[in-house]
């Protein structure tokens, strides 16, 4: 589904998952070219030792490179299927304070995943995630393998990898 950048933003805002977890989508970039993200932290997602549980910290980084792509290219005139193929996430220091990251995707990247859809079909790449606490820590590291498929080539109904 095609949507704007603040469609997409409140609807992500209110989305229950998202939500009762407690992260909130600051902002979209003009063209789906990146995301801004706040983890909260609060008595929701609050663990044993007073840090933000790593489940929600997971649960954040999760849909956004996805949901980038997805409506990127789908505003590209693509007609693609994105989704999180696998994520490795490193934590290197507590989330005792709200976590910030944000997400871009450059020319390069676009150009490259288009080249590879338009050729091959399918693309898989791991691309990195960095939150930061309120002191501009890095606290977590996230490698994020996304999954894209143009279903524009051929009969690609069946998900084969």
């Amino acid at each position: 589904m095609v949507v704007s950048e603040n469609v997409l933003k409140w609807a992500l805002r209110f989305y229950p998952p998202l939500l009762f977890q407690r992260i909130w989508v600051i902002r979209f970039e003009k063209d789906f070219r990146g995301v801004k993200v706040k983890v909260n932290k609060s008595l929701i997602n609050n663990n044993y030792n007073n840090s933000i549980f790593g489940g929600t910290i997971f649960a954040a980084a999760d849909p956004f490179y996805p949901l980038l792509f997805h409506q990127l290219l789908t505003h590209k005139g693509y007609q693609v299927r994105v989704w999180l193929k696998s994520a490795e996430i490193k934590y290197l220091k507590p989330g005792r304070t709200d976590l910030f990251f944000n997400i871009n995707i450059t020319d390069a990247d676009i150009e490259e995943v288009e080249q590879v859809l338009n050729t091959i079909g399918k693309h898989t790449k791991t691309y990195p995630i960095e939150m930061y606490n309120k002191q501009n820590e890095l606290c977590v590291f996230v490698n994020s393998e996304i999954y894209i498929r143009n279903l524009n080539l051929g009969d690609n109904n069946s998900v084969s990898i």
